[in-house]
């Protein structure tokens, strides 16, 4: 949803004084670093996904919205080294605050330690660092995302049969969330589907590579669960083409499958019935308040755990806090509503 400048303004400047919100829950420390605000440093994660490239296309539109004085961004293109050296860039530009989203989330701690002693907050998308302190992370609830794939693609088997899982990266808190949710849902809800977990690292080649080699050794596959849409889908729809697996849902043959990201490819794959659900990551939304919390941090505010306004909730972790952005499930019947951001991706 596009909002225009004034109007952000205007929404921050209640956000911050309302009562009983996340961010009407702010207040401002006084002597906080970067208190009379300062530039904001962002590194994006990389650019062969299409849900981070629509990301990325997000970020300088929320920055003029919300008047967020942003430094030209950087790419670390999920390398963890390149994020490091990024970071070390960024700050001895004069950064007062920096967004990343880091691939490896147990590698950047001794980079969190390092900004933290320089007084510099830190603001994670998508990802939720192992160890380090954050400003805050921005994110939707991971687990559920697993959850949900699970209990459609149960329903849609009948309870029964055999599923490929095309996770991330098990480095990254998202991989294990949706790997550790999907599998503790199955083995619950429908202990009789067997699970092929396959760790792609995010990468669409390893994706059809391991699908493909499963289908050849399990030919009665019925499932597949992809991680991220963004660098799954493409290879998963040729490998199940070259099958001659790619067919309606009605056909006998059809092989059910659900992914994670609600870009718009997934969006007209649903259409087509070449896939069956998506869960949907607010890149818009995961722009809009990165930015927001990075501004906050520089001009010294602070947050507490309890329900937002803007229809998530922020919890207290051990190293900071979390505002967990809602993430519908998107299947044939909603693939249509306009609210959603891949319906609005031009």
């Amino acid at each position: 949803m596009k909002i225009g400048p004034a109007a952000a303004v205007a929404a921050l400047a209640l956000a911050l004084v309302a009562c009983g919100t996340t961010n009407d829950s702010a207040t401002t420390t006084p002597g906080a670093s970067g208190a009379a605000g300062g530039k904001v440093g962002i590194d994006f994660p990389r650019a062969d996904s299409d849900f981070w490239n629509s990301y990325n296309k997000y970020v300088p539109q929320m920055a003029t919205e919300l008047g967020v004085d942003l430094m030209p961004p950087t790419n670390s293109q999920n390398d963890v080294a390149k994020l490091v050296a990024n970071t070390q860039a960024l700050t001895s530009q004069g950064a007062k605050a920096i967004v990343m989203a880091p691939q490896d989330t147990g590698a950047i701690a001794s980079t969190l330690q390092q900004l933290e002693n320089k007084k510099i907050p830190v603001v994670t998308v998508d990802t939720r660092p192992d160890k380090g302190k954050v400003y805050m992370v921005v994110r939707a609830d991971n687990k559920a995302y697993g959850t949900k794939a699970c209990e459609f693609l149960g329903e849609k088997l009948g309870g029964k049969g055999k599923v490929v899982e095309l996770m991330g990266a098990l480095s990254s808190i998202n991989g294990r969330d949706r790997a550790e949710a999907f599998r503790e849902c199955m083995s619950t809800k429908f202990p009789d589907i067997q699970i092929f977990e396959e760790p792609t690292e995010w990468e669409g080649t390893k994706a059809a590579s391991m699908l493909q080699t499963r289908l050849e050794q399990h030919p009665d596959i019925k499932g597949i669960y992809m991680h991220a849409g963004g660098v799954h889908l493409a290879p998963t729809l040729q490998v199940l083409k070259a099958k001659g697996l790619l067919v309606k849902p009605e056909d006998p043959k059809h092989v059910f499958v659900v992914s994670n990201d609600g870009i718009p490819q997934e969006f007209e794959a649903i259409r087509n019935g070449e896939i069956d659900a998506t869960v949907s990551q607010p890149a818009d939304l995961y722009a809009k308040w990165a930015l927001f919390y990075a501004k906050a941090a520089v001009e010294g505010k602070t947050f507490q755990p309890g329900p937002t306004d803007h229809d998530s909730t922020i919890i207290q972790l051990p190293n900071g806090l979390e505002d967990q952005l809602p993430a519908p499930l998107v299947t044939k019947e909603n693939v249509d509503d306009p609210n959603l951001w891949g319906n609005q991706v031009k």
